[in-house]
């Protein structure tokens, strides 16, 4: 069978009421936490982790595919209306997208963003559709050595990816790895880091950490700031439809966004921030008014927001051809198959067809949702943001705990949740990224399982690790994923240092 035919049972898949139901929960509810400041699509798929348990595979999937499309939606709303990125991917949509809403061309930015991203979104689904199967032939060769390089390499750039410092990354990665060693070993079945307690004797819940860190330590981290005064909301003036002029300035940048992010995104190591940026440098170099630039040019948010959908689509390539996630939303995702039993790979497409392509395929009808919910409800969406946080985040709490009490009622479960949330508002105080620990956990144990049978293979050589080519091409890409940041940023300081001197001087 083709890709045509199996995108087309994933539509069958995808086009039952159920999954149209879940779809359109999925966008309405990433579009509404994409709007409010502070609060992204990986947070919301954490707190929905233990509410659907219980639900059908395919759909819950479905479902939180619909948040990370939608937050990426909902981002640029809050970006031009209240300077204030939803998501850190939607930085630069509020360079020029802010100042256009207060030359009141707030209407034709919020249009050029949402078609921009129906643009972007479809014609990433479709290269996902094509590209994935050709990456999942080049993962069927992988044995135990490269998926040990492989899982290197996800370790390496998840470190490198989130936060400033390399160092705090892999901190971060480490305590994920330590985490994943309490429990039962499942190679001898000693039981290992537990200190004599049975309930950690089945090891740590991916749920329960996924809750505590994003969805606690960020409401304790936001409370802990303190009230900063209300933010200045600009009104939508006239119509939100663009002109003649608008279209003609808008189309190239959204075919040209959409070429920079989707490959961005399916990097290992890449994500939506480096996409939006590369896409505004370029559509500044290649505009016919340059002095638009910095005063609201219509370009400028064309291009990134069409690159930050196109990357959204991107980062699912790996995350469902090698079961790598390389956003903090892809992490929890991966956590949301792993509570199914499920493990995304070049297997996944073997043994679960109808419910990797019918996810697949739901991105496409999840685009026309977003479209839909997008250009007419832009008013519903701006009175969220008048929601006042106290509200807001004391929601989030009680949504965090009963839904943890539902998946596993438990006393020491709630002391868990209690003990990572504080975890995770600790990181956030001292800079470290929250998405490696999780990755950690996740990722940790299939790491050491593959290291093992390696090793059991090649009775106990450690050579076998590099011997293979292309278990070492993978395991250099990770040094110098590791290696380069660091010489990059040495190389940045001394600069600054040099030119703060000769500034002195």
């Amino acid at each position: 069978m083709g890709t045509f035919d199996f995108l087309l049972q994933g539509l069958l898949v995808a086009a039952q009421p159920m999954n149209l139901l879940y779809a359109l929960i999925g966008v309405t509810l990433g579009t509404a936490v994409g709007v409010l400041p502070g609060i992204g699509p990986a947070l919301t798929v954490a707190l929905l982790l233990p509410v659907t348990y219980q639900l059908d595979p395919a759909g819950s999937l479905i479902m939180f595919a619909g948040i990370y499309y939608g937050g990426m939606y909902g981002g640029s709303t809050t970006s031009i209306l209240l300077n204030t990125p939803g998501e850190s991917a939607s930085i630069v949509t509020a360079l020029e997208g802010n100042k256009m809403a207060r030359a009141g061309r707030g209407g034709p930015a919020l249009a050029t963003a949402a078609i921009g991203s129906f643009v972007a979104g479809l014609i990433a689904t479709l290269g996902l559709a094509f590209i994935a199967p050709y990456i999942v032939k080049l993962a069927l060769v992988f044995g135990p050595r490269e998926y040990f390089a492989l899982m290197v390499l996800a370790f390496v750039t998840v470190s490198s990816a989130f936060g400033d410092s390399t160092l705090r990354g892999l901190t971060s990665l480490f305590v994920g790895l330590t985490l994943a060693c309490i429990g039962i070993d499942q190679l001898t079945g000693q039981a290992r880091l537990s200190f004599g307690v049975p309930d950690l004797l089945d090891g740590i819940e991916v749920t329960t950490l996924a809750v505590a860190m994003f969805a606690i330590g960020e409401t304790l981290f936001i409370a802990a700031q303190g009230d900063r005064g209300p933010d200045k909301v600009e009104a939508v003036k006239g119509s939100v439809w663009m002109n003649a002029a608008d279209w003609g300035r808008s189309w190239k940048p959204w075919l040209r966004g959409t070429f920079i992010g989707f490959p961005i995104g399916a990097m290992p190591a890449g994500g939506a921030e480096i996409g939006t940026f590369l896409s505004y440098a370029a559509e500044k170099r290649l505009t016919k008014h340059p002095e638009e630039f910095g005063n609201g040019a219509i370009e400028g948010v064309a291009g990134p927001e069409a690159a930050n959908n196109a990357s959204a689509a991107g980062t699912l390539v790996p995350l469902l051809t090698l079961g790598l996630p390389t956003t903090a939303t892809a992490a929890i995702m991966l956590a949301g198959f792993q509570q199914y039993g499920l493990q995304p790979g070049p297997l996944l497409f073997a043994t679960n067809p109808q419910l990797v392509w019918g996810l697949i395929a739901s991105l496409l009808i999840a685009n026309f949702m977003l479209l839909v919910l997008n250009l007419p409800l832009i008013g519903l969406w701006v009175k969220l943001l008048t929601i006042p946080k106290p509200w807001l985040y004391a929601g989030i709490l009680l949504f965090a705990t009963l839904g943890t009490i539902g998946a596993n009622p438990s006393v020491f479960e709630l002391g868990m949740l209690l003990a990572f949330g504080l975890l995770g508002y600790v990181m956030r105080i001292f800079g470290y990224p929250i998405a490696p620990v999780v990755v950690g956990l996740i990722l940790g144990p299939l790491a050491e399982q593959q290291l093992r049978r390696a090793l059991s293979i090649s009775q106990g050589d450690v050579t076998v690790l590099f011997t293979s080519p292309l278990a070492a091409v993978l395991l250099v890409i990770a040094a110098l994923a590791l290696i380069v940041p660091l010489i990059l940023r040495a190389r940045g300081r001394g600069e600054m240092l040099a030119q703060l001197a000769a500034s002195e001087d």
